[in-house]
């Protein structure tokens, strides 16, 4: 059972600094982060543009170290050179472009596996499953940069998938899509939570995809201001934390979907 599942990351304390100027304090992007995020669960972390969303997710992922606080990855402490992660979280980023490394579709997948230096009867294995996983089988020897919106976050999801990543961190997954692009990463998240992903989706598009959350978050100003059930939280919602509660268009949460 998901409940009975153990937190994956465990977050105690986090702060974050970006220093300014000489002489001056710095910019606090994060401040008294306290969170623990279930493995096994989908969670949506909400909050305006400048909430921090993205430093969080950088932090969590390895890409940037914290001022102060402490990080644990299944009870494990993570440090500033801690591998833990690479074979562990895939992140998407809401550029997906910035993450399209190869020629061709298949070069792109097999880019992670190969740098993993799996062997190549498991990289051949793995390209297969996820070309016809992500409905990608008939354009692996397209240029992924001519792919439409939502082909290219297909794209990028399958190279996560690729790698044996057991947890997906998607920043803005909505970012620029019209509708069609909408439904295909709404497919995505689907099939991750049918198939035990954790998947954490830091986004302000609630009504897109609230319905697929286990647990929501709203950060405003770098810090955490309510956390829990989605109905709960969206009962509790302060609009000067400068999220939207979805549920205005929609009967429940449970209809906050596009797809």
């Amino acid at each position: 059972m998901r409940n009975e599942r153990g937190p994956l990351f465990s977050v105690r304390g986090l702060r974050k600094v970006f220093q300014g100027p000489l002489d001056s304090e710095g910019i606090e992007a994060l401040s008294g982060i306290d969170l623990d995020l279930i493995e096994g669960e989908c969670t949506l972390i909400a909050g305006a543009n400048g909430s921090g969303k993205t430093v969080l997710m950088r932090i969590l992922a390895g890409l940037i170290n914290p001022s102060e606080g402490e990080i644990l990855f299944r009870g494990t402490v993570l440090n500033s050179d801690s591998k833990l992660l690479r074979r562990s979280v895939g992140l998407m980023f809401q550029d997906a472009d910035a993450q399209i490394l190869g020629e061709t579709v298949e070069e792109d997948i097999r880019f992670g596996p190969e740098n993993l230096k799996l062997p190549e009867v498991e990289i051949k294995a793995r390209l297969e499953e996820v070309l016809f996983s992500l409905g990608l089988s008939d354009k692996r020897d397209y240029s992924g940069r001519r792919l439409s919106g939502g082909e290219k976050r297909r794209l990028v999801a399958a190279g996560v998938l690729a790698m044996g990543c057991e947890t997906i961190i998607m920043d803005e997954p909505f970012a620029n899509l019209e509708f069609p692009g909408v439904t295909q990463v709404l497919k995505i998240i689907s099939d991750l939570k049918q198939n035990g992903k954790t998947v954490i989706i830091l986004t302000h598009e609630l009504e897109k995809v609230l319905a697929f959350a286990d647990r929501l978050l709203i950060l405003s100003e770098g810090k955490i201001r309510d956390s829990g059930k989605p109905e709960e939280v969206l009962n509790r919602l302060d609009p000067a934390w400068g999220v939207r509660d979805p549920r205005r268009s929609y009967r429940n949460a449970e209809d906050c979907t596009w797809l």
